[in-house]
């Protein structure tokens, strides 16, 4: 049986019921969307702004993949920076969707997160795929068939060969996130150029544009302050005006040591976004794959924790790290701006911790939406 989009517009019992909760709830509701069609469906559905844009799933779209590729394997930054400049048009052209489509609401965009090796083949597939190509080498006669090979057989290597280099014990906290800016700023700096060239190109468009940049997984105020840097000197040279006025940047929640440190962070972002997926995964020490996997669900029937912390947040341990922050943070910037964009954005018992500890916003799925209204307006109703 085919799917079907729920009818929104057309459900006025439930659009009157959450009109009525928009006039109670203080926490604001925005949604995650790495495309325009979900930021259209994301305020059809009430979001009032996009909390998480993940750059990393453009990406992989299928006609800039290998382009992507390409920047990965280069042997130089001369050869990186030449895939780089194939890729600034089409994430200016992303951006600028995702800008019309949210027209007089914020946007934030993250920076490249996920680890470089992803957008490769898997080490077993390359293995399999050369002992594949090394038989058939065998059985090929003519000299066109056999450098045909022969030439994929070289580019299979080399592209295995960096799957290695790349390779990491535990890649989730390896080099990802703001350590690519790190090692790699001139891949944040082509991100903060299209972010930027695309706000003024929907600006002259008459779009009222916000656009915030967001720093992933920083948890070290030095960390901040070279990503920092970067945006400020590549921002005058796109647009002064829309540098000045519109854009913002934010350091991502998910290691224990930037809530520590989050009044000095604040000295250097302007807001704040937790990250609770990756932040329940560092304050418990497990994998969620693997938890989810092997062992999770026995934990929760045999109560020895109370639900799924990856599904409801954690008060006691997560939620403490997330009110120490607050505190801390808004010690230095009393005005900070605070939200949550895991999966925990559309929970209510989450929503409802989310108001009590004093946050802005929650960003969840554009599906989720119409219930985050609800769940914000019965915590106001309860905790005033």
């Amino acid at each position: 049986m085919a799917t079907q989009d729920p009818d929104f517009e057309h459900e006025a019992e439930l659009n009157t019921l959450l009109k009525w909760a928009d006039g109670i709830r203080t926490l604001g509701v925005w949604a995650n969307a790495d495309y325009p069609k979900d930021a259209n469906r994301a305020r059809r559905y009430g979001a009032q702004g996009i909390g998480l844009c993940r750059t990393e799933h453009m990406f992989f779209e299928e006609e800039r993949l290998p382009i992507v590729q390409e920047m990965i394997m280069a042997t130089s930054k001369a050869r990186r920076l030449s895939a780089l400049e194939r890729l600034l048009p089409v994430q200016r052209n992303d951006f600028e969707g995702i800008f019309r489509a949210m027209d007089g609401l914020p946007v934030i965009i993250r920076l490249l997160d996920p680890p470089l090796h992803e957008f490769l083949p898997s080490y077993h597939d390359l293995v399999a795929d050369l002992a594949d190509l090394k038989v058939r080498l065998q059985h090929f006669h003519t000299l066109s068939e056999i450098d045909t090979a022969l030439g994929q057989v070289r580019q299979k290597e080399d592209i295995l060969n960096r799957v290695k280099a790349l390779s990491e014990s535990n890649p989730m906290l390896g080099l990802r996130g703001d350590r690519l800016s790190v090692v790699m700023p001139e891949i944040t700096e082509m991100q903060v150029r299209a972010i930027l060239e695309a706000a003024i190109h929907v600006k002259k468009d008459g779009v009222d544009v916000h656009p915030e940049i967001m720093v992933p997984l920083a948890g070290h105020v030095n960390e901040l302050k070279f990503v920092k840097e970067i945006v400020d000197r590549i921002a005058p040279r796109s647009s002064p005006k829309v540098a000045r006025r519109s854009t913002s940047s934010t350091a991502q929640w998910w290691k224990c040591h930037a809530a520590l440190t989050a009044d000095e962070l604040a000295e250097v972002a302007e807001f704040y976004s937790f990250g609770t997926n990756d932040l329940t995964q560092t304050t418990f020490g497990m994998s969620r794959d693997d938890a989810e996997s092997k062992f999770l669900m026995e934990y929760t029937e045999k109560e020895l924790l109370p639900t799924n912390p990856f599904q409801q947040l954690d008060r006691g341990g997560v939620g403490k790290l997330i009110e120490m922050t607050v505190k801390l943070g808004r010690s230095t910037r009393p005005d900070m701006h605070m939200g949550i964009c895991g999966e925990h954005g559309g929970d209510p018992n989450s929503i409802e911790f989310c108001h009590m500890a004093g946050l802005n916003y929650v960003s969840c799925s554009p599906f989720r939406v119409p219930i985050a209204r609800l769940a914000a307006a019965q915590a106001a109703v309860k905790h005033g």
